[in-house]
C-alpha cells in the first residue's frame, strides 16, 4: 500500500482536471455602427483583438524538466504514455487527453481513463510502452528513474518531473499545458488552483497560534508524514499544525503520538481497515481527535496527487479542520 501511495504522491507531472471548465474569455469587439461619429475603418482597434494566438502554438519550445535533460519539441505531441496517476490528470485537466494511447496500472480518473492500455506499476514495462509508439512519455523522476533511462537509451522522448509544492504543482500544470498545445486551458486550470488556494488562506488568515489545530495525518498503517513534503503544506496552508516531528515519510511511534495530542486525525479514505487499526491502539482513547469524533476521512487519490486537483484536497482539508469557516 505504502508503495502504491508513495507512487500516488510523487507522480506529478501534474497539471489538471475538473478545473479546466473555467477558460479565459476573449474580449469582444465593438458592435459595429455604436457611437454617433463615424470612425474609419482602419483606425478600428477591433480588427486587432483577434492577433495574438496563445502561447501554446509556441513551437519549437525547449523546456528543461526535473532530470536536468533539455527536450526541444517541435510540435505538439500525439501519443503521449503517461506513467504517473498526477500526470494523467493533468493531461486530461488540459485537454490532451485525447492523445494519451496509455497509462499505468493505478491511473483512474478521470472515468475517461479506463479502457487505456496499461504498462505496469512502480516498474512500468518497457515493451509495452514501446509497443504504443508514443512521442512523448511523461513520467515521475524519483520513482522512475530506472525506467526513465531505459526509455531514453531506446531514442525515446521522456519528461520526467518532480513535485514537492504547491507552486511548484501549478507551475508544472503551465508548462505541460505548452508542451502539449494546450497553453490557454493549462492557464484557466491554474488559475482556478490559485483561487482555491486564495479562498484557504483568507479563510485561515485571522487565526491565531492559539487557535491553530494541531493535526495528525495516516494514509498508511503506522506511517505518517513531516516536513519537506506538499502534504504537510497544505496542512500548515489550511491552518493546522502537523504533529509530526520528522522529515518526510516515516513510521510512527504510537506513544509519541498520545504525548502530541492531535485535535484532528486525518486519514485515508481508501486504506480498507485503517479507520479501525487507529481506534483500536491502546491509549488512543485518550487523544482530544479521538473523543471528540474528530477522526475525519480523506480521499487518499485527491491529497497524494500533486496534479490539478490538490488544491480541491487543500480546501477539502481545510474544511475539515475548520468547518465554521467556510459555512456558506
Amino acid at each position: 500500500m505504502l508503495k502504491r501511495w508513495l507512487l500516488s504522491m510523487t507522480s506529478v507531472l501534474l497539471a489538471v482536471a475538473v478545473a479546466a471548465c473555467g477558460g479565459t474569455a476573449e474580449e469582444a469587439p465593438p458592435t459595429e455602427g455604436q457611437g454617433q461619429v463615424e470612425a474609419p475603418p482602419v483606425e478600428a482597434p477591433a480588427e486587432e483583438a483577434p492577433a495574438a494566438e496563445p502561447e501554446a502554438a509556441a513551437y519549437p519550445l525547449t523546456v528543461t524538466d526535473a532530470s536536468g535533460t533539455e527536450l526541444t519539441f517541435e510540435k505538439a505531441p500525439e501519443r503521449i504514455v503517461s506513467i504517473a496517476p498526477s500526470e494523467t490528470e493533468v493531461l486530461f485537466a488540459v485537454g490532451a487527453g485525447a492523445k494519451i494511447v496509455a497509462v499505468d496500472d493505478w491511473s483512474d480518473f478521470p472515468a475517461d481513463v479506463e479502457g487505456l492500455p496499461r504498462v505496469g506499476g512502480l516498474e512500468a514495462n518497457v515493451e509495452a510502452i514501446l509497443e504504443q509508439e508514443p512521442d512523448l512519455v511523461v513520467a515521475g523522476w524519483s520513482m522512475s528513474e530506472k525506467t526513465i533511462a531505459a526509455l531514453r537509451e531506446l531514442g525515446l522522448t521522456v519528461y520526467a518531473f518532480e513535485t514537492q509544492t504547491l507552486d511548484q504543482a501549478i507551475a508544472h500544470i503551465r508548462e505541460m499545458g505548452k508542451i502539449v498545445g494546450r497553453a490557454d486551458e493549462a492557464e484557466a486550470v491554474a488559475a482556478k488552483m490559485e483561487a482555491d488556494r486564495k479562498s484557504v488562506v483568507d479563510a485561515v488568515a485571522s487565526l491565531t497560534d492559539a487557535e491553530k489545530k494541531k493535526v495528525y495525518v495516516e494514509f498508511s498503517p503506522g506511517w505518517t508524514v513531516g516536513k519537506g513534503e506538499f502534504m504537510d503544506e497544505l496542512l500548515t496552508t489550511a491552518g493546522g499544525v502537523n504533529v509530526a516531528d520528522q522529515e518526510g515519510w516515516y513510521e510512527i511511534s504510537e506513544e509519541k503520538i498520545i504525548e502530541a495530542n492531535p485535535q484532528v486525525i486525518l486519514y485515508s479514505r481508501g486504506v480498507e481497515g485503517l479507520e479501525g487499526i487507529i481506534k483500536g491502539r491502546a491509549g488512543w482513547e485518550k487523544i482530544d481527535a479521538m473523543a471528540n469524533g474528530q477522526l475525519i476521512s480523506i480521499d487518499d487519490n485527491l491529497i497524494s496527487r500533486p496534479g490539478p486537483r490538490i488544491t480541491e484536497a487543500l480546501v477539502e482539508v481545510a474544511k475539515a479542520l475548520y468547518p465554521e469557516r467556510f459555512a456558506q
